[in-house]
């Protein structure tokens, strides 16, 4: 027992494990992460139905969306921000790792329209037959991925991009990191059965990692047959950091709003958001 609680404990290196997947691949978890995108009163896997419409409305004024625009939605879940995108007259595809996410989307297109491509791919890996004026990648989904995939995710956005095209996305603030602070919980079905329909007995290992910027929320789940870890890392940013990553994969960043509803950029919030572009000699 003494070396398994030290191992629940145990602070990896940063990126040492890489689990993402595992919430959108397993049957319960992606079922739970679906009801939370549906849940239009709180920000957990999308943000609160009244912030969306207004996000919508700023994204489509801002970006001058219309019948001869080509948007895509890296990361599109269940299709919030896509059906509402679409109804500008855009062409509009959305892209998203969750089989269970796609298909509802997918039936929310078919019964209720305009019509949307939804394709079930890694966006790491999308390859697009045609290129966009618009790629928006929203609720910080880009912290959540590793130095290495974000590389790989801003040259992935160049070569998408038309000559001109812009780049919408939205990311955690050094203010947010500094708010952060280590902890260790524990709880008989921890997050009210998240993480199985089984009984289990989950941990919650936080770490911060200051030098990188980097917090590591460690989820270990006890189940009678089986133990799974799940690691969950979230980079933060300043505006100098992140336009640094940007500029240096051939990314030119335009402007960085406060959300992606457009507001002011705000020192003291936990996310801001940044408007890059691709250049017309590209």
């Amino acid at each position: 027992m003494f070396r398994q609680l030290r191992e629940i404990n145990n602070r990896p290196s940063p990126y040492e494990h890489y689990t993402a997947a595992d919430l959108w691949t397993d049957e319960h978890i992606s079922s739970k992460m679906l009801e939370y995108h549906l849940n239009g009163s709180v920000d957990l896997s999308s943000r609160r139905t009244e912030f969306i419409d207004r996000s919508v409305d700023w994204i489509v004024s801002r970006f001058a969306l219309n019948e001869s625009k080509s948007v895509a939605d890296f990361g599109c879940g269940p299709g919030l921000y896509t059906s509402r995108l679409a109804a500008s007259g855009a062409d509009v595809t959305g892209i998203d790792f969750s089989d269970r996410s796609i298909r509802y989307a997918r039936n929310l297109s078919e019964s209720q329209g305009p019509s949307v491509a939804y394709i079930h791919a890694n966006y790491l890996e999308y390859e697009p037959g045609k290129l966009f004026d618009l790629i928006t990648m929203i609720m910080c989904d880009f912290c959540a991925l590793s130095p290495d995939q974000r590389r790989t995710m801003l040259d992935k956005f160049l070569t998408c991009l038309k000559p001109g095209g812009k780049l919408l996305l939205d990311v955690y603030s050094l203010h947010a990191f500094h708010e952060r602070e280590e902890s260790a919980t524990y709880a008989p079905g921890f997050m009210a059965g998240f993480w199985s329909p089984n009984p289990y007995f989950g941990f919650l290992n936080t770490f911060k990692y200051d030098a990188e910027k980097v917090v590591l929320d460690k989820y270990t789940i006890v189940e009678e047959t089986r133990t799974r870890v799940i690691y969950n890392w979230l980079q933060y940013y300043n505006r100098e950091g992140l336009k640094e990553e940007m500029e240096g994969r051939g990314l030119v960043v335009e402007e960085f709003p406060g959300d992606v509803a457009g507001a002011d950029f705000n020192p003291e919030s936990h996310e801001f958001a940044v408007i890059a572009k691709r250049l017309d000699s590209e």
